[in-house]
């Protein structure tokens, strides 16, 4: 009995250290909000896919700057001329999970970065507008 909970102790320990070692969080905002923030000019829309998703279908506020980029240590100057600092930034992916990693390493340029959790085709369905191919 004693070995059971000592167990659960552990393993509550070991999840939430993992949960901790990602950072970055999806952002607590609602998709009305990040319209709104995007008609008024106060955020961007990043998109960390890779070109090739992008190529396939993107959202016309969108703007690309691919996780393999970001990760392959570009500086903030790159940065910047996608994303002016100052302003929000709404990431997303394809399904959420890449714009977390994104997020951290913008975040360490002292950017504001609100990872959505919806992805690419949810934003669609969102209301999002697709850009035109």
């Amino acid at each position: 009995m004693r070995w059971t909970r000592w167990f659960g102790v552990m393993f509550a320990g070991l999840s939430g250290l993992c949960l901790s070692a990602f950072g970055a969080e999806h952002t607590t905002d609602s998709l009305d909000t990040v319209k709104k923030a995007l008609k008024e000019e106060k955020a961007i829309l990043l998109d960390v896919r890779e070109k090739p998703e992008w190529d396939a279908g993107h959202l016309k506020d969108a703007r690309l700057l691919p996780l393999s980029t970001i990760t392959a240590g570009v500086k903030a100057i790159e940065v910047a001329k996608v994303a002016p600092p100052g302003k929000i930034v709404y990431c997303h992916c394809g399904a959420g999970i890449r714009c977390l990693k994104a997020a951290d390493e913008l975040k360490k340029l002292g950017y504001d970065v609100r990872p959505l959790k919806p992805g690419y085709r949810d934003l669609l369905k969102a209301g999002f507008e697709p850009a035109e191919k």
